[in-house]
């Protein structure tokens, strides 16, 4: 009757007649735990981000209405050809459009955008000309920066500043793996700006729309969209490089009739969305936005020893970090492996205390960090990530290891 309940083939069985191969065994478990953690991700939470597609774009001067009718309507239709969506959820308001597409789980983002980016290219001609800055990025828009940097200069005005970080700094944090977008904060650029003389416009016999298509019909490349017209002046977004004033006074209106004879032209910065101040200072901020299932420690890392190389290659430019989510989701891991360092500590003094025997209290004490660490390799097999729930998981789990450990 007894024979039925002594199995010689059993763990415990096996681990008193071969107890080197046992330790070799537990060896093995190290040693594919310390290895797998060097592979494990590190995050705050579990990756359960939603696959989202935001697609922005900029109708300066327009009614809601009219950007509802003429712009966010045609995205709408173009990001419902799309496969794999879920949902759309469009907004538009006075000279702005904003349209969010959520994809069904665990479809491929980076093909979806591209899918996206299609799609939306094939309308973007049936779009009105001063629609600007069309942007997909694989975000949503309301998602908040993970870095916030502020950049300002003693050297150069802010508009010099914008259009350095536009054109050399803003693409190098753009292509961080796990960047989605860099929006960009008090930002001024430097503009053209066509100032009309109302009193000389009238003694030629002009309107103010003769001077606005003289401008769109111009000899040089100006993008479109790019030229906004307020009362009795025209702004055109381009730089000195690409026209100069001398060519848009020489302008033919009509006739003989030039831009300059009606009108002034000059460059200066363009009209200011929002200011940004650091310590009373004015400053361009810049926040990257991280993309869905994206790692922020990795994007900080990375992001960090990117403003380290600006900053020897941009001496002018003063570049500090002013928010960095990474250093809380570092702060709150360290907690949590504290919390999992003092439970292995109190449940080992714990165990000695009411044995009262060390012989007794080492097999539970070698057991916890065994079994911990070998919980990592499972978890590198299985795609986990050591998060707070994880190792939250691993601080319960120490309990119950040694009552297994104290029942054997």
């Amino acid at each position: 009757m007894l024979n039925l309940f002594q199995n010689k083939d059993d763990l415990p069985s096996l681990s008193v007649r071969r107890p080197v191969l046992i330790v070799v065994l537990n060896l093995l478990i190290i040693i594919a735990g310390l290895s797998a953690i060097l592979g494990l991700e590190v995050r705050e939470l579990p990756d359960v981000d939603r696959p989202i597609v935001s697609i922005r774009a900029n109708f300066p001067g327009a009614a809601p209405e009219t950007v509802d009718n003429e712009v966010t309507r045609r995205i709408e239709g173009a990001a419902a050809r799309v496969s794999g969506v879920k949902s759309i959820r469009a907004q538009s308001e006075e000279g702005f459009s904003r349209t969010v597409v959520e994809f069904r789980p665990g479809i491929n983002l980076e093909d979806a955008a591209n899918e996206m980016r299609e799609s939306v290219s094939r309308i973007q001609r049936r779009l009105p000309d001063e629609v600007e800055q069309l942007s997909i990025v694989k975000a949503d828009n309301d998602a908040q920066s993970v870095i916030s940097l502020a950049v300002a200069s003693e050297k150069y005005d802010m508009e010099t500043v914008a259009e350095i970080i536009e054109r050399d700094i803003a693409p190098l944090f753009l292509a961080i793996p796990g960047v989605a977008d860099i929006r960009l904060n008090g930002e001024r650029q430097r503009v053209l700006r066509v100032t009309v003389d109302p009193i000389r416009l009238a003694s030629y016999k002009l309107s103010f729309t003769d001077v606005s298509s003289a401008l769109r019909s111009a000899p040089f490349d100006v993008p479109a969209g790019s030229l906004r017209s307020t009362d009795h002046q025209v702004i055109v977004r381009a730089d000195a490089t690409s026209i100069s004033a001398s060519e848009v006074q020489n302008i033919i209106i009509k006739g003989n009739t030039r831009i300059a004879d009606v009108a002034s032209v000059y460059f200066g910065p363009a009209d200011a969305n929002s200011f940004v101040r650091l310590n009373g200072e004015p400053v361009i901020g810049m926040g990257i936005i991280r993309q869905a299932s994206s790692n922020t420690i990795e994007i900080s890392d990375q992001a960090l020893a990117m403003v380290e190389a600006l900053e020897k290659r941009f001496p002018e430019l003063d570049i500090h970090v002013t928010s960095d989510d990474a250093q809380f989701i570092r702060s709150s891991i360290e907690e949590v492996m504290k919390s999992l360092g003092y439970t292995v500590v109190l449940v080992v003094v714990t165990l000695w205390l009411f044995l009262g025997n060390w012989r007794a209290t080492l097999v539970p004490a070698l057991s916890i960090p065994v079994s911990l660490v070998g919980v990592f390799a499972l978890m590198w097999v299985m795609g986990f990530s050591i998060n707070i729930l994880t190792l939250l998981a691993l601080v319960l789990a120490t309990g119950l290891i040694v009552d297994d450990a104290i029942v054997v």
